[in-house]
């Protein structure tokens, strides 16, 4: 049969349940968000004069949840208006509405009698061949159908989210062996194309894959912290980036998560399992004393740390009292900070002799061992463990990943040598010749399985850069980019300098590619696979020029990505700009004058350059005006001082967008611009756009602008002066609010003038070139570079 999942319904409206309906809003989903009916008033409510049968009243858990979706951050809904798509129930007044539903989720208590009493009422109410799932995070599912009819047993499974899931790439799939293959096969393929998510087929063991390996990771860092003598603060210092882990390392994931919320999931495995395993799972007396002391973490305000004025305290685990943090000082860390690669760091961090080597194979080697051990029990696969922890824990790499970084037959030597039990297949698998659990071989990815390695298959519309260049090489590069191949007649103009900054090198490459792909290919796409899309101009250049007067040597260069930016709008061929994560400053500027921006949902766009004292200067201001400008119904009377005024806000404001969806509401992308979901599918979906779009291409045809003038100069300052005269800007923000204005405006000329884009990038070009002149603009670079953020001098 032939599905799709046109309106969903999730049951519980707790924080995962209601971001889950959020995820849903964002893609565009409407979904029903149901709970329980209060059984007694608030005093808020009986103040109303309210009573248990008023709607406000028996929709207060699912409605509040709604509203709280406004005020959590990070926020689980892309554009506010998103919430629009989701409407609060109860389970007893719109019980009947699930049969108009395709997919019901359940994400109530972590109580198997409360599941199954939810499920029997779900049964009497949905539509036959929907499909129903829990997001558990370790119940059983198979015990969930206990007493359901084999339609609902067929079309039932675990679909376990990760917390936040706006942003949490993991989506665990757990069938039942009653379960419809059809059904897992559809879900995984929705998971990834519609939901965005990587999607890993988990066996129904306890915990599943991450929550089972990321607690126990977590349970043997707490015990070793103590057998150690570690604090808390220096285990973080070296279990974070160091070891290519999140930012929160341990115990700071920990107060993230919630303390009674890791004990549940700790005690779920705990329950089930015996001998050593359940050694590792009992949680140690202090934490469960913290628990006591209501010292749950993030959301009590207190935890593992604890802020006090600015200064982060430190929970020391023998006196239950809080010190000054610490940090693990010792020569391998410094030596591996010295390495580059994820491998050479990670061998030398664990093979050293110091404290910081001591705790790290203490904490790795057990985590490796035991996901070798659970290979087929909790997933078919090593690539299953693997992914499961880089997408819902986010690390770097998995457990076999990690294993190969630091040399198998090396480490598992040790860890016999140590009296660590290294299960069989593994050791198998090294005498018979193999040292590595994954190879390459011209540009294919192989992971080994029962005595020998299988090609991986994934989704066609991944497409790894990485790959594709080992397989096909590039048609040229430099330091700052390359051009390659995609295939099909699409060309990929890639960034790589450090943070794809935007020099010399990059304009370069953007010229050179101009002119190879109006030759050879059908169209350009504009993207990469770094951290970040694009985070601006190279500002540490343009500072050194300035601080050595080289005016002409910015202009020019400013002239050049000027022209740059025109070649690749009026070029013969369509061009699409695949922007992701941070896009900010010359990262939008590139972006802008493409034929179609193809995004990737948590695409954050922005003209920040005010921040550094300065005015976007590779034609930002006249591109983001122009989409304002072109969104206007044609024929219909409207505002030019309206545009104007909106675009100076932005631009003065340096707004960046908190998603693609808001990237659209500030006009950064357009009506007819895309969204994937998926970030993985973000360069496929360009290609794609590039191929749509070149079936009947004609290179747009140059138009004039009509520009607000003088006296729109005037009405754009107003607000400006008014606010540097409250004292809410200083002096310098005053000069650089009339350049902007100036430019926007487009300089002395009547209102309702038709200039040209030359005209306007001449304005913009000289209103830059004069603020990075000026001491107070380099002195906001300098900070901005030294410091991370911007100084208000």
């Amino acid at each position: 049969m032939s599905r799709r999942i046109q309106k969903a319904a999730v049951i519980g409206s707790g924080v995962m349940g209601s971001g889950i309906a959020a995820h849903l809003a964002n893609i565009g989903i409407p979904a029903m968000l149901l709970d329980i009916v209060p059984n007694e008033l608030t005093d808020e409510e009986k103040a109303k004069g309210l009573t248990l049968e008023d709607r406000a009243v028996r929709n207060r858990f699912s409605e509040g949840a709604i509203k709280k979706l406004f005020k959590q951050k990070p926020a689980p809904l892309a554009t506010k208006s998103n919430a629009a798509l989701i409407q609060a129930g109860n389970l007893e007044d719109h019980l009947e509405q699930l049969g108009e539903v395709d997919w019901i989720i359940e994400v109530v208590v972590e109580n198997l009698d409360v599941k199954k009493k939810v499920f029997e009422k779900v049964e009497q109410y949905r539509k036959q061949d929907s499909i129903v799932s829990s997001n558990t995070s370790g119940i059983s599912i198979e015990a969930m159908t206990e007493g359901r009819s084999k339609n609902f047993r067929k079309n039932f499974l675990g679909t376990h989210f990760f917390n936040p899931p706006r942003y949490l790439k993991l989506l665990e799939v757990i069938p039942t062996a009653d379960t419809d293959p059809e059904v897992v096969q559809f879900m995984k393929v929705f998971g990834e194309d519609v939901l965005g998510k990587g999607v890993v087929f988990a066996k129904d063991t306890p915990n599943f894959i991450a929550n089972r390996i990321g607690t126990y990771g977590l349970l043997v860092t707490v015990k070793e912290m103590l057998k150690g003598g570690y604090s808390v603060g220096e285990v973080d210092s070296v279990t974070g980036p160091l070891i290519g882990r999140p930012k929160s390392a341990t115990f700071r994931t920990l107060d993230v998560v919630g303390l009674d919320t890791f004990i549940h999931v700790a005690k779920n495995v705990y329950d089930k399992v015996d001998g050593q395993e359940k050694e590792v799972f009992e949680v140690p007396d202090f934490m469960l004393q913290m628990r006591d002391n209501g010292w749950l973490g993030s959301k009590s305000g207190q935890g593992f740390f604890k802020k006090e004025g600015k200064e982060i305290l430190q929970l020391n685990p023998e006196s239950m009292e809080y010190e000054a943090r610490g940090k693990l000082k010792a020569a391998s860390v410094e030596m591996a900070k010295q390495e580059k690669g994820f491998s050479g760091k990670l061998k030398t961090l664990v093979y050293g002799k110091d404290r910081a080597s001591e705790l790290l194979w203490s904490i790795l080697a057990p985590v490796l061992v035991y996901s070798a051990e659970l290979t087929g029990e909790i997933a078919d696969d090593i690539t299953g463990i693997d992914q499961a922890m880089k997408w819902g824990f986010g690390w770097e790499k998995g457990p076999f990943e990690t294993w190969d970084a630091i040399g198998v037959a090396k480490s598992v030597e040790r860890m016999k040598a140590e009296g660590l039990h290294v299960p069989a297949w593994v050791e198998e698998m090294i005498a018979n010749g193999h040292d590595s659990f994954y190879k390459e071989e011209n540009g294919d990815l192989f992971f080994y399985y029962n005595g020998e390695y299988r090609l991986i298959v994934g989704n066609e519309k991944a497409i790894n850069l990485k790959q594709l260049k080992k397989k096909q090489g590039v048609i040229k590069k430099n330091t700052g980019a390359s051009l390659i191949d995609l295939g099909d007649g699409v060309a990929l103009l890639e960034f790589h300098s450090p943070n794809n900054a935007i020099g010399m090198d990059i304009i370069q490459m953007i010229n050179f590619a101009v002119e190879e792909v109006s030759k050879n290919y059908k169209g350009l796409v504009i993207g990469n696979q770094g951290k970040n899309f694009c985070v601006g101009a190279n500002l540490a250049m343009i500072l050194m020029e300035a601080q050595d007067d080289n005016v002409f040597e910015i202009d020019m260069v400013v002239k050049h990505f000027q022209e740059a930016m025109m070649k690749l709008k009026y070029s013969s061929f369509p061009v699409v700009a695949a922007p992701f994560g941070m896009t900010l400053g010359g990262g939008t500027e590139v972006c802008l004058p493409a034929d179609h921006i193809q995004a990737s949902a948590e695409t954050y766009m922005g003209l920040v350059e005010v921040g550094v004292g300065l005015i976007p200067g590779g034609g930002g201001n006249k591109e983001l005006y122009l989409n304002y400008y072109n969104s206007l119904p044609k024929g219909v009377d409207f505002d030019l001082q309206k545009v104007a005024n909106k675009v100076f806000e932005t631009i003065a404001m340096a707004k960046v967008s908190t998603s693609a969806a808001e990237a659209r509401d500030n006009h950064f992308l357009t009506a007819s611009d895309g969204i994937s979901v998926n970030g993985d599918h973000l360069i496929y979906d360009a290609k794609q756009a590039v191929i749509h779009l070149a079936e009947h291409y004609t290179a747009p045809v140059k138009k004039k602008v009509p520009v607000v003038g003088e006296t729109g100069y005037a009405t754009l300052l107003l607000g400006a002066q008014s606010m540097h005269q409250s004292g809410f800007i200083s002096e310098h923000d005053l000069k650089i609010a009339k350049k902007l204005a100036y430019v926007i405006a487009g300089g002395k000329v009547p209102f309702g003038t038709e200039v040209d884009e030359e005209y306007l990038l001449r304005l913009e070009r000289e209103a830059f070139l004069s603020l990075i002149q000026e001491q107070k603009s380099q002195m906001r670079m300098q900070h901005m570079l030294v410091k991370g953020r911007p100084l208000r001098n």
